[in-house]
């Protein structure tokens, strides 16, 4: 396992919808300046096999204020994830069914150990909120537990008269760039302070200007707390897309394209057939749903929910700096590709703090405008291809008598017929670009000029299913550069 995925998947946690309570804390009615603590002690062990254990207590009227806070022993280190961890996050008096976003009042996983709603604010991660009166549920996950580890979780009740309600600001749908062009470049999968990242949403923006994008999408674990907050600080001319990493125990996808204060519910495995329920949701909406991160060897953390990807509209081909397990990625999204299913590739940074570079890799995606509509709808269709860096700029086209189309498009051709292909990038000295088609058909490569600059052209036989281009560091196995969607010639 590469040291990059140990930093920042360490505790990256899901869980099932299996519903395991404690006995019910209850509060009394207090005058306001009164503060009260209760708290809940359990156990797990190597055998529980509960992925979610919920633990009731009861909030009386005249409440202004809830404090969480839990102690258990510091999870084991392992090879890509660590052992004996407890997640935590909360739901309130409107319940915690499965989808039940009425209820659902935050979420940190293992990133913090202590957080606050009021009406007013809360820790990031969690939504503010009214402080309603009823049975509140904290929600604990256990993961990976391989020894007895005692837990304890204090819950705080501060009476009083509540703030004044938040007022949401989420980033505006629509973006009003300097400059209008047709391809933008954007990394749906990055993280803040509101799940596990270390940057602030100011320092993320600063970041993804630096990387020369035009677009992120905030994708933070679980929760939907950040979307509401963006417009706080996106200036005009920059796109932040609501979204979220879905994180189940059997793999991690994003949730992208959303109305910001959407919440997407994670608490499933395979076998309990509601993937497909929540992909939906998030089609329905606007949005789409990508595949993330799928080769990653980890427990909860590789995608299990099938070798087709049926439910997903996209995969996440290259997940930060190129390794193994992006190939592996890429070799198996390939096979389906030439199988007939075509889910358009995609790669994003999946940053957590300032060293993992925002923008490494990027997606650079054919639109309207810099709206998410247009953007999301661009990601749809495979209007797109994957870069390394701004630095790295290509044409991909094949043309065929007057008809010309570009990644995702379709040049209809038959047996006879002869498609002239177009390869040309700029930005990669040292590289050598590929063209290939279905299975294990190659059409030609070629390596960079002096000026880092390679251009390819070939003609590929008519009703060939697809082809597509991919640039690397050297030779067909060394590092990717670029790689791109398909264009479809029958």
């Amino acid at each position: 396992m590469s040291g990059r995925h140990l930093d920042r998947r360490a505790l990256l946690l899901a869980g099932a919808g299996v519903a395991s309570t404690a006995a019910v804390l209850t509060f009394a009615p207090a005058e306001a300046g009164t503060t009260v603590t209760k708290k809940f002690t359990g156990t797990f062990t190597p055998a529980n096999k509960e992925d979610w254990v919920y633990l009731p207590f009861v909030v009386p009227k005249g409440v202004k204020e809830v404090r969480v806070s839990y102690t258990y022993p510091d999870p084991i280190p392992g090879p890509g994830y660590s052992s004996n961890v407890i997640d935590i996050g909360i739901f309130d008096s409107s319940g915690n069914g499965l989808g039940n976003a009425a209820g659902f009042r935050g979420w940190s996983g293992g990133a913090r150990k202590a957080f606050r709603i009021s009406r007013t604010a809360a820790t990031p991660g969690y939504l503010a909120g009214p402080i309603s009166p009823g049975r509140w549920k904290v929600a604990l996950g256990p993961y990976q537990i391989v020894s007895r580890i005692k837990y304890e979780v204090k819950v705080t009740l501060v009476f009083g008269k509540p703030g004044a309600p938040f007022v949401p600001d989420p980033a505006p749908t629509t973006a009003t760039p300097t400059e209008q062009k047709t391809w933008w470049r954007g990394d749906l999968h990055v993280h803040t302070v509101h799940s596990d990242g270390s940057q602030t949403q100011p320092q993320v923006l600063v970041d993804a200007r630096a990387a020369g994008l035009d677009f992120i999408g905030s994708s933070d674990h679980n929760t939907d707390s950040a979307q509401l907050t963006w417009g706080r600080y996106v200036e005009d001319d920059f796109l932040v897309i609501a979204g979220e990493e879905v994180t189940t125990r059997a793999g991690h996808w994003v949730a992208t394209g959303l109305p910001a204060g959407t919440w997407i519910d994670w608490r499933y495995r395979p076998e309990d057939g509601e993937l497909a329920t929540f992909t939906q949701q998030v089609r329905d909406l606007g949005g789409i749903a990508i595949a993330a991160h799928p080769n990653i060897p980890v427990p909860s953390i590789r995608w299990d929910f099938g070798d087709t990807f049926a439910e997903m509209d996209a995969v996440e081909v290259w997940n930060g700096p190129w390794d193994s397990f992006d190939g592996l990625a890429v070799t198996r999204w390939h096979q389906l590709l030439s199988a007939g299913t075509f889910k358009p590739a995609v790669g994003n940074s999946d940053s957590h703090n300032h060293g993992q570079q925002i923008g490494l890799a990027q997606t650079v995606v054919r639109a309207d405008g810099l709206s998410t509509a247009a953007v999301i709808a661009g990601y749809r269709a495979g209007h797109a291809w994957v870069a390394e860096s701004s630095a790295v700029d290509l044409v991909f086209t094949a043309s065929l008598d007057d008809v010309s189309g570009e990644c995702g498009d379709h040049v209809p051709s038959s047996e006879g017929d002869e498609v002239a292909v177009h390869l040309e990038v700029t930005g990669v000295p040292g590289c050598t670009a590929f063209l290939y088609g279905p299975g294990t058909k190659s059409f030609g490569s070629a390596a960079a000029g002096e000026d880092g600059t390679i251009t390819l052209d070939r003609v590929v036989p008519g009703g060939t299913a697809f082809v597509r281009a991919e640039v690397r560091r050297g030779t067909k196995l060394d590092p990717m550069v670029a790689l791109t969607n398909p264009i479809f010639l029958t």
